[in-house]
């Protein structure tokens, strides 16, 4: 099935994604209008059982929405070989339901690229050394930690006051985030 509104190159309703092993926040777009947004939770006693769980709950939700095309978060490698590849298999059940119910897959944003869109990219060497200052004697992983949290909260801050929606969810935050940068850089989307 061909969607009339992809013709011309720009379509006229986009979900932005961001997938986690265990949930699916997400942000639709009509007309570059933010009209939904929400998360949903996969429940299950390994990976396996949540991807499959995540397959029922994307289709269902996939089937409510008129959504012509997706756009994710690119999966990147942090730590932990095994966290990539749990998440590559609940995306691989997100793309696959998408298809199943005729939704293109524009495809996907690296992380760093729409957050320092919207003014939010690596500290500066000023404001981590800033927060040693604030905080001393912590440890490495615990200024990490905390700089991982400040950048959170601005993506929050940000979608709050750009959409004026009481969004305090940091993962439906990025999912407006991806989804922000994707329908003011349609022509830059990894396709």
């Amino acid at each position: 099935m061909v969607k009339l509104s992809l013709i011309n190159g720009k379509p006229k309703t986009v979900c932005s994604i961001d997938a986690s092993t265990n949930s699916l926040a997400f942000a639709i777009f009509e007309d570059k209008e933010l009209k939904h947004y929400g998360k949903i939770n996969f429940q299950g006693a390994n990976t396996y059982k949540k991807v499959g769980d995540a397959a029922k709950k994307t289709l269902a939700f996939f089937k409510l929405f008129n959504i012509d095309t997706i756009i994710i978060e690119h999966t990147v490698f942090i730590n932990s070989p095994k966290t990539a590849a749990d998440l590559a298999l609940v995306q691989g059940a997100l793309l696959g339901t998408a298809q199943i119910n005729g939704i293109a897959i524009a495809g996907a944003v690296n992380p760093i690229t729409w957050q320092s869109y919207i003014g939010n990219g690596k500290l500066s060497p000023a404001e981590k050394q800033q927060l040693r200052k604030d905080n001393p004697g912590k440890s490495e992983s615990w200024y990490k930690g905390q700089e991982r949290e400040i950048r959170k909260n601005k993506t929050i801050r940000y979608v709050s006051t750009y959409y004026n929606k009481p969004i305090s969810d940091n993962d439906v935050a990025d999912a407006v985030g991806i989804g922000h940068w994707a329908i003011h850089n349609w022509e830059k989307v990894e396709k």
